[in-house]
């Protein structure tokens, strides 16, 4: 049976030193097993071992039926806002620190780059890729610029020429009000900042730009772009005048990227393979966090619409090719 991987999970390094700086995220370590992320002094988030320690992940790895985790660095500390010559040490050391957490075959790292710079993010992946990485996580924007921004789209010619898989995850979500209640920037803001920023590279006309061999991955099941696709398509042949500068309307890009699995629901997943293909739908878990699937895989392997062929593919021969590349190097 081809392996089991997972492509959307989380590290936080135990180790990571206070940098100095008004807000930077900290940690303040309670227990052997427990910490919390601090901005500055604001309690952002509850951390478990299950963050740092590889013996942790793999125990539960085995429990879940999972053989192998794509371990990206947890989206807080990515350092955008801070000058670029601050961006670069924070994902030095990040980077650094995940290899101590990623040893062997089943524990594959990505690594962080300071993306408001874009000479500086292709140098800092070229150091990781030499290191051990095998990949990169980046947010899915830089301040007001999307993915579609003239150096994010450098950025990502690189990792095209590198062979390097991305993997794009929603970070720095907006805030007020009517969005802090009842964790609604996880439940409407991750998901409307994940398709905003698949809609920037199809309209924006960053897939007309960027190389074809160019392997992307979205996380949370690409946000509702799959649901509001035929909206997209609509808005591009209705209001050309408005709608984005792409060559082709938006279906046109649907074999450019690929998405995680994490949606939760069988209608959902079903919706995901309907309209993006069998072979552009991943398996992630968002581990270790509370809001991540649990078991791992469990909608996929209980999916009744699924072949056996599908459902091989969805649990990790996709992952496979997404992290192989179509060479196989």
């Amino acid at each position: 049976m081809a392996a089991v991987i997972d492509v959307h999970t989380h590290q936080v390094p135990r180790g990571w030193p206070g940098l100095g700086w008004p807000g930077a995220p900290r940690l303040r370590i309670e227990s052997e097993r427990e910490a919390m992320i601090l901005l500055g002094d604001r309690e952002f988030r509850r951390i478990t071992d299950e963050c740092w320690n590889p013996d942790r992940r793999l125990a539960i790895m085995d429990e879940e039926g999972v053989d192998v985790q794509v371990v990206s660095p947890t989206p807080v500390f990515f350092g955008y806002d801070r000058p670029a010559a601050q961006a670069v040490r924070v994902c030095e050391v990040f980077n650094d620190l995940a290899l101590t957490i990623c040893r062997g075959e089943r524990l594959v790292p990505f690594c962080q780059v300071p993306l408001q710079d874009p000479d500086l993010a292709c140098a800092e992946l070229d150091r990781c890729l030499a290191a051990g990485h095998a990949g990169v996580e980046i947010g899915n924007h830089v301040g007001d610029r999307d993915l579609d921004d003239a150096g994010v789209v450098q950025f990502l010619a690189h990792c095209a020429s590198a062979g390097a898989p991305v993997f794009v995850h929603p970070w720095d979500l907006p805030g007020g009000p009517r969005i802090e209640r009842w964790m609604a920037q996880w439940l409407v803001g991750m998901p409307a900042e994940t398709h905003l920023s698949v809609l920037a590279l199809i309209l924006g006309g960053a897939f007309d730009r960027l190389p074809r061999s160019l392997r992307l991955c979205f996380a949370h099941g690409g946000g509702s772009f799959a649901f509001w696709l035929g909206r997209f398509e609509n808005a591009w042949h209705r209001r050309r005048d408005v709608v984005g500068v792409s060559e082709h309307p938006p279906s046109h890009y649907l074999d450019r990227f690929s998405v995680d699995s994490v949606v939760f629901d069988e209608r959902a997943l079903r919706l995901l393979v309907d309209t993006l293909g069998e072979d552009r739908v991943l398996l992630g878990s968002d581990f270790p966090y509370p809001l991540g699937e649990s078991p791992v895989g469990g909608v996929i392997r209980d999916a009744g619409f699924l072949s056996e062929t599908a459902r091989a593919k969805l649990l990790g021969g996709n992952a496979a090719a997404f992290l192989a590349g179509p060479h196989g190097g």
